[in-house]
């Protein structure tokens, strides 16, 4: 044990008034640095409308190039808005994707109200993602290639096995298949969830509600380690403004429409239908052998939301014989907005469509 310090800890009175007196110093400059910093605001490329239907709107972003080949239409989650795709100039898979030449597409399915309480699964894949795809098939010409994110990929899955005509490529990202693996702490919640009784008392879904669960996956790294570390770089205005970003995007969630959300935790987390093939959308049965079109299937290796074996099961379901899985490292977020997943995952997909005709 050194001179001065207590304990198996090694407490050093000298280096914790050091520390403190560190910590007191990035507080003094964050308090100026966050009065310079202007409201946030994500969504870095230009995007125009060009098909909508009540509240679901068909957005073609706008590249600094000309593009060429088939859309490719990103599907996302409903939980979160969509635009982790496209965060920030730097951290943008939308903008590596137009880069490289490729015809950019997404789904923004708007902020669900109270009239919206009995949408359905069937109303989000047969009737929205139906007809974004029909009017751009109509607009092209021919089928699309479908980029489905989380629960997008789930929903892309069902599309691909519904209306196999219509999709050129599949790519599913961080795309949750098996939805009962051992380290799926969320799915072990959610099996024991009453949903009737939840949906029933709360119509829709409130968002805060989905962020407090979340969140709750991870405690100590989400609700305190993460500002704790923020003190560290208060005195960087764009690390703070990073930050901040990337904070408004978490908490600037629509609520989930109830019906849908009765159907999608029924049917997948409670009967891991996909795996059970017990899987239906609007009376039809969703039989992932029909899913005959090449498949590009993207997780992330440290993913806490949709672990790695949960997305890899998607090999063993699929007809398509033209089949490939990517990992790379990162986690559920971090595969669009890490430094690593801006080089590696564009690069990645359009290397995968360009041998497929799909650029």
């Amino acid at each position: 044990m050194s001179a001065g310090s207590f304990g198996p800890l090694q407490f050093n009175p000298l280096d914790l008034a050091t520390e403190a007196w560190e910590f007191q110093k990035h507080l003094a400059e964050g308090t100026r640095v966050l009065g310079q910093v202007e409201d946030v605001e994500y969504g870095a490329t230009a995007r125009e409308e060009v098909w909508r239907d009540g509240k679901t709107v068909l957005y073609r972003f706008v590249g600094d190039r000309p593009a060429k080949g088939p859309p490719l239409l990103i599907v996302y989650a409903l939980v979160n808005r969509p635009y982790m795709v496209d965060l920030q100039a730097d951290r943008s898979l939308v903008k590596g994707l137009l880069a490289l030449g490729l015809d950019v597409y997404v789904i923004d399915w708007g902020y669900p109200d109270r009239s919206d309480r009995y949408l359905t699964l069937d109303d989000y894949i047969n009737r929205y993602i139906d007809g974004a795809v029909d009017h751009l098939a109509a607009t092209h010409g021919g089928p699309v290639n479908l980029l489905g994110v989380c629960q997008g990929g789930a929903f892309s899955l069902c599309y691909a096995a519904l209306h196999p005509e219509k999709v050129r490529n599949l790519v599913t990202m961080v795309t949750p298949v098996d939805f009962q693996t051992p380290d799926n702490m969320l799915s072990s919640w959610v099996r024991e969830l009453d949903v009737d009784l939840f949906v029933d008392a709360l119509g829709n879904v409130p968002a805060d509600l989905m962020n407090a669960s979340y969140l709750m996956l991870k405690p100590f790294r989400l609700n305190l380690q993460k500002y704790v570390g923020l003190v560290d770089t208060l005195d960087n205005p764009k690390a703070v403004e990073d930050f901040l970003r990337m904070e408004k995007w978490i908490f600037d969630s629509p609520d989930q429409a109830g019906e849908a959300f009765r159907d999608f935790i029924k049917q997948f987390y409670q009967g891991n239908a996909f795996v059970n093939g017990t899987a239906q959308v609007g009376g039809q049965k969703v039989d992932l052998g029909f899913v005959g079109m090449p498949v590009l299937n993207i997780y992330a290796e440290q993913d806490h939301l949709v672990p790695p074996d949960a997305s890899r099961a998607l090999a063993g379901l699929v007809g398509s014989e033209d089949y490939t899985e990517l990992g790379f490292k990162g986690g559920h977020i971090g595969i669009y907005v890490s430094s690593r997943a801006q080089r590696e995952v564009p690069a990645a997909i359009h290397r995968w469509l360009s041998t497929r005709g799909g650029t």
